[in-house]
Parts: C-alpha cells; structure tokens; sequence
C-alpha cells in the first residue's frame, strides 16, 4: 500500500455507564492511502461508527476513555485541541451521516447551509461561495443546481438530499471522506446511484475514503479493502477478494453466508448467526464471537491475536484459532459459506 494518510493504532474507546465502563472499540489498528476505499463492517453494535466518530472527535465528553493514536498529517487527532479539530473537521475530513432526513436543518435552505459550511473555513464572500455551492450541487448530479440552491431539506428526496450532503462535504476539498451507512435509508435503485457517485468522486479527487456498512452487496461494489468488526474488534482484514473470495474468520463465514446470490440456486432457508451480539459490559476477555460459534473449542476462552495465518496471504489478518488447513475443511464440510456444523473428527485446529 502507498504512504498512508491517515493511520489509526491501537485505538480504544470506553464509555462510564451506571452499569459500568462500556468498552465500545477495543485495539484498532488501521492504516488509509490516498485514493483508497476502506469498508468497516459488522453488525449494529460492532464499534464501526464510534470509530468513525472518534477519528474527528465527536465521541468527546467527560464520559468517554479515549487511548491510542490517528495520525493524520503528522498530528495525532486524539491529542488535538478543540480548536484544531474544528480546522479539521470539513477541511481534512468531511463525514457523511447516516440519515439524509436529518442531517439539514429543516429552516434553512440547502445553499445556505453549504455557503455557511465554506465560509466557516475559508475566507471568501458570500457570493463566491453561493458559486461554489451550486458547482457542487451540479457536480454529484443535482439537475437545475443554480435553482436548486435555493429549495429548502423538505422539497428535496431522499436521494437528493444525500447527494447534497455529499456536496457540503466535499466542498470544503478533504483529503478523507468518512460515510456512516450513506445508503441505509435510500431504495435500491437511489443506493446504486449514490455507490457510482461516491466511486466517481473517489477516483477523480483521489480521496482516502472509509464507508462505514452492514451490507456487503455495498460493500462489493467500491472497497479496496475491507475490515470486519465485533463487539469492538477487528476479527478479519484483507483486500476485496480475500474477504470475499477467501474469508477465514467463522463470524465472516456467517455474515457472507446471509447473502443471496445469483450464481447459485437459493436455499429454502439462508444461514443465520444464531444468537445476539454481546453486552459490551460483560467482554470476558476471550473470543467474543464464541457463544454463536459452532466451530469453538478449549482455546477460544483466551483471545486469539489478530495475525496473518499463511505465508502466502501476509496481509489477510483473521482472529481466529484454528489453523488455515481446518478452516478450509470445516467451510469444504459446512458446503455454502456460512456459519457450517463442526467437521467431523475433533476440535483442535
């Protein structure tokens, strides 16, 4: 990978409850290039968005514990004053949220709220910027932008009002995009829009860009690279195709497994992950993922490391006990990638 832009280590992430500390991110590590597309996946509850969140700082409070590094130019983010990470916020990192309903102030018009936004971080005139705004409203597929400009949150569908949230993001020219689930709110056919938007813009403005999803269909269209996360930790990374070609972690198993898929007859039923994630208050320190995994054994009660397994693969991380040659077997005996019984003829990997 080229010279990382962003890189984030060992970052860790609790927050104070009156039923205890609440460790939401627990040791993640990550580097960023330009131009790259990282994807964060796991279910609700994984620590995906709260590492997003903390990057820029917006998991902040008297609450909140807050360890490790994201070094971005230089500076680490977790140290920086609040000051700074206004400078940042917008100028170096733009965020999209996740629900395009609520992200603009409904007594605002949208060209108003964008102009805000670039005169907030540089400094140039109202009128500059109004062109501005209209040159990044034209530019992620708004028709009659110059007109557009002027309509309020509510004249505007869902679709576009995330096209305009993207417009506001990118005006400010940052060098990471951060999106937080853009799709989860749009149909399907709006979805696929803004996915070739998003890799439109990625390609030509050279963004290091990190999408934050639970769903790998999305996933499979734009990412470079993919991370996957549970109950705050990194159990599985690799390229695209490692993960989807040749996954390696019993939870990925699962989550690949509750795709539909053209290229093969469908079962009656698809795989499921059996159980509920983990209460972030009671981690026991082991593999997290065991209690819902039919393949553990006696060494899952300590936490296996986040390493590579095989000598060809020196990037593909998986945390996981069992032996590349048992994971194999297992999947070979399981048929369909998912979450398969146990192979027959012992435990130990």
């Amino acid at each position: 990978m080229a010279s990382p832009l962003l890189s984030v280590r060992d970052l860790r992430v609790g927050f104070v409850t009156e039923a205890g500390r609440l460790q939401a991110v627990d040791g993640v590590s990550f580097d960023l290039a330009a131009g790259e597309v990282l994807a964060i996946v796991g279910e609700s509850g994984s620590g995906k968005s709260v590492t997003a969140q903390t990057i820029i700082g917006l998991t902040r409070s008297p609450n909140s514990r807050i360890e490790g590094s994201v070094e971005l130019g230089g500076g680490n983010l977790i140290e920086a004053s609040e000051a700074d990470l206004r400078r940042v916020r917008g100028e170096r990192v733009g965020m999209v949220f996740q629900d395009p309903m609520t992200s603009f102030n409904p007594v605002y018009r949208i060209g108003d709220q964008i102009v805000e936004a670039i005169r907030a971080h540089r400094d140039v005139g109202r009128t500059e910027a109004r062109r501005t705004a209209v040159e990044m409203l034209d530019s992620v597929g708004i028709p009659k932008a110059e007109r557009r400009v002027d309509d309020y949150p509510h004249e505007f569908s869902g679709g576009m009002r995330q096209r305009a949230m993207i417009a506001m993001t990118l005006a400010l020219e940052p060098e990471v995009l951060i999106a937080d689930e853009p799709t989860t709110a749009l149909d399907v056919t709006v979805q696929a829009q803004i996915l070739e938007l998003l890799a439109r813009l990625n390609r030509e403005r050279g963004l290091a860009t990190i999408l934050i999803t639970h769903d790998l269909g999305v996933v499979a269209e734009v990412a470079d690279r993919v991370l996957v996360m549970y109950a705050g930790r990194i159990v599985e990374q690799g390229t695209l195709d490692e993960i989807f070609y040749d996954p390696q972690h019993p939870y990925t198993w699962g989550l690949l497994g509750s795709l539909t898929r053209i290229d093969e007859e469908r079962p009656e039923r698809l795989p499921q992950i059996p159980g509920a994630p983990p209460s972030l208050l009671s981690l026991d320190g082991g593999c997290a993922f065991r209690p819902r995994c039919p393949h553990a054994f006696d060494r899952c009660p300590k936490m296996p490391p986040l390493e590579a397994r095989r000598p060809d693969a020196p990037a593909h991380l998986d945390r996981c006990w069992l032996g590349p040659d048992e994971k194999a077997r297992r999947r070979e005996v399981g048929g369909r990638i998912g979450l398969a019984t146990p192979a027959a003829g012992g435990e130990q990997a």
